[in-house]
């Protein structure tokens, strides 16, 4: 465990201890704080046959973690119960999302990334959230994790009591729909656990119909090998020629399934400013954006999500979005002037998106 491991002391009272967790959680901003058992036995059957059937593309990290993600004290030692979190990010000052779809002259990125990267942020809380644990308890084993190791999250989430996990695969709050960050604690202190989300998406299969590359395959199965999120943050190597059209204008994630969510309509605006658009990334212009020398790429994105796809890989997406850019002198302009950039890979998305405009 991260800590010094000591047995938990079977005199301690839990279910106060549970209460107070949930508490801290609130006033740390979190927005729900759930607790979770770690067998995992149906979501690790779904991951291997997802696994198996090659869904995961070049994230070969998710098969070389293999059980490790859905076992929790396999990755963990000494874990017995996992407490979960929930962090809205919607943007209210953003650009209205179907506004920037709908001009292709403007560069979509996914809502959650216009600000502050949340990994450190979520596990600045888990911490203090631990360490406030520690008071009560004395030293005890834990582990603070959030989309940064091999764990199930979304299903631990469900487990909590935090959501479902929808047709999209996303989570998903009655309550407060899906732009939330997940984060959890893994430990050995026995706490009491939550009864699990029910699943309310019924007959809805509005997600399924709005995908883009129609990734969602079916109701709750989707290949990442089709999903913009997968092409355009987790591929490094060349965006598959058959999809980039289908791509747009969306050059860093896709929110499209979330966006035409029914359950969405309950979500509420982030009280973080740490989520708000940083560098008007939220309805700049495709031209700007590629018109951007690294230098200016590493201090517009440091910090932000968005850096860790490299410069090279900024370019490539741009450029795709460019090629499904409205024909212009200036498109043209700026796609002939990176004709030669030192990239194969940048070049080789330059030359597809110069063909779309002849």
């Amino acid at each position: 465990m991260q800590t010094p491991i000591s047995q938990p002391d079977p005199d301690l009272d839990y279910p106060a201890l549970a209460r107070h967790i949930k508490r801290w959680g609130m006033e740390l901003g979190f927005q729900q704080v759930g607790i979770a058992a770690t067998r995992l036995d149906e979501d690790e059957a779904h991951l291997l046959q997802w696994l198996q059937a090659g869904h995961h593309g070049e994230m070969e990290y998710m098969q070389r973690h293999g059980t490790r993600r859905s076992r929790p004290a396999k990755l963990v030692p000494g874990t017995v119960r996992v407490i979960s979190v929930r962090l809205e990010y919607w943007p209210a000052a953003a650009q209205a999302a179907a506004e920037v779809l709908q001009d292709p002259a403007l560069a979509y990125l996914s809502r959650y990334a216009l600000g502050r990267d949340y990994h450190k942020l979520i596990r600045k809380r888990l911490q203090q959230l631990a360490i406030k644990i520690e008071s009560l308890t004395g030293p005890f084993g834990y582990r603070a994790f959030t989309d940064s190791a091999p764990v199930l999250e979304k299903a631990l989430a469900r487990q909590a009591g935090l959501g479902w996990i929808g047709k999209h695969t996303n989570l998903i709050n009655e309550r407060a729909g899906s732009w939330f960050f997940i984060g959890e604690l893994y430990t050995n202190l026995p706490l009491p656990v939550d009864p699990p989300a029910d699943n309310h998406c019924g007959n809805c299969q509005s997600c399924i119909d709005a995908c883009p590359t129609k990734a969602i395959i079916a109701p709750y199965k989707l290949d990442a090998r089709l999903c913009i999120s997968y092409l355009t943050i987790e591929l490094r190597g060349s965006i598959p020629e058959q999809l980039r059209s289908q791509i747009g204008n969306r050059v860093y994630g896709c929110d499209d399934c979330q966006l035409v969510c029914p359950w969405n309509r309950f979500a509420g605006p982030s009280a973080e400013s740490d989520f708000s658009p940083r560098h008007g990334l939220d309805s700049s212009e495709l031209l700007r954006l590629f018109g951007w020398n690294e230098h200016e790429f590493e201090e517009n994105t440091r910090g932000s999500a968005i850096h860790r796809i490299g410069y090279k890989c900024w370019l490539r997406n741009i450029a795709v979005g460019l090629g499904n850019a409205p024909t212009t002198d200036t498109v043209i302009g700026a796609l002939r002037a990176r004709q030669d950039d030192p990239s194969a890979l940048v070049r080789e998305h330059v030359g597809w998106a110069l063909k779309q405009h002849k």
